[in-house]
């Protein structure tokens, strides 16, 4: 049987990440995915932000490596000439509750160590972007948008250079532990054959994104109790017919389970709205369907005049939508990523990533890290 040391399964943003990291350190190292090139779901279907670590609770994953990994993918971004523009971003306040709100999410990012963080009054906003609607505003100088595509791109290129090897259209159908040994035997199946073949590995790395809770569910021996209930939620992107008037990503306080409808503008400077939330009933990846319903424009123009009242009718047009690998566990929505090694399973050379989804882009970098980290202990 031939051996490998690591198997990575699933080749997004992420898993692309890893399987780079891990090679980077003279790993030999398989990443599988199930499509026919990377990143094709989750990882090519999002906003391209670069966020800056505002949100997430104090000590959080998502927090640590969002502020980590911002810092790092700048840094990459200029070191191999991937596209990015650091455009800044407005969280605005529209009404006195929502200032109330805007004061939690700034004492939130001076915990989290968010660097460059200014406070805006009215007026200064004004000054800044006259077509904005605020009564209050944080401006984050390190919020950007790059280029994912090209990123991932990147990534796959170094983790080739040092050696290591990506298999598309190849599935993930089982995986158990050797009796008496530290090894694995995974079982996978290429393409539309019916054969199947097996190789053995030290350590299996699932970031599997929207499959990632159905791969688990394939490990041999991994408790139920470990594996969280997956649950998605779709986000629906709508694009600004003409110019724009801002030159900063606007941002109005978050909503539940989202950062709201908020403007983006991709790196020539086009506007796009997004994502807004939407609950699907299903989990399975193949039932997607990622069509942005027209009728939802309303919705949208109603969620935009709040900060942008000056928005034309009729000026908003349907773009694309992504869909976010959300978990629960014992019915409580999980708000962090969750890294699962032996110490929570108690299985050698596993490691489960799971939820994964936004600030996943901007933290790949830091998670790769954060993997390699606890491979070594």
């Amino acid at each position: 049987m031939d051996h490998i040391e690591v198997v990575v399964v699933g080749a997004g943003v992420v898993g692309l990440a890893i399987a780079r990291e891990l090679a980077l350190h003279g790993q030999s190292v398989l990443l599988v995915e199930k499509e026919q090139s990377f990143g094709m779901s989750t990882s090519s279907r999002n906003s391209e932000v670069i966020h800056a670590g505002i949100y997430y609770p104090k000590d959080s994953l998502k927090a640590n490596l969002c502020v980590q990994g911002n810092r790092q993918l700048y840094s990459y971004a200029k070191e191999r000439g991937v596209p990015f523009n650091n455009y800044g971003k407005l969280i605005v306040a529209c009404n006195q509750a929502e200032q109330a709100s805007l004061e939690q999410i700034w004492h939130r990012a001076q915990e989290n160590g968010v660097r460059g963080l200014e406070r805006m009054t009215q007026s200064r906003i004004h000054q800044v972007e006259p077509e904005l609607n605020a009564l209050e505003g944080i401006y984050s100088p390190t919020t950007g948008i790059i280029d994912s595509h090209s990123y991932m791109l990147s990534l796959l290129g170094d983790f080739e250079n040092a050696g290591g090897v990506i298999s598309y259209r190849t599935s993930f159908e089982h995986v158990q532990l050797l009796n008496q040994s530290a090894r694995w035997v995974i079982t996978l199946k290429s393409g539309e054959d019916t054969d199947v073949f097996e190789l053995s590995c030290d350590e299996v790395i699932n970031c599997a994104g929207l499959g990632a809770v159905e791969v688990a569910k394939k490990i041999d021996g991994l408790s139920p109790l470990h594996i969280p209930e997956a649950y998605f939620v779709k986000g629906n992107y709508f694009s600004l017919n003409g110019k724009t008037p801002f030159r900063h990503l606007i941002y109005p306080v978050p909503e539940q389970a989202g950062l709201g409808v908020h403007l983006t503008l991709d790196l020539n400077g086009r506007a796009k709205f997004g994502p807004d939330v939407e609950h699907i009933d299903s989990t399975d990846e193949q039932t997607i369907d990622y069509a942005v319903d027209p009728l939802r424009v309303g919705h949208f123009e109603k969620q935009i005049r709040q900060y942008w009242p000056g928005l034309p009718s009729n000026a908003l047009s349907p773009d694309y939508s992504g869909v976010r690998p959300k978990i629960k566990m014992n019915g409580i929505v999980g708000v962090d990523f969750r890294i699962d090694t032996s110490e929570q399973h108690g299985l050698p050379g596993l490691i489960n990533l799971f939820g994964i989804e936004s600030p996943g882009l901007t933290a790949s970098l830091a998670i790769a890290q954060e993997v390699h980290k606890h491979l070594k202990e």
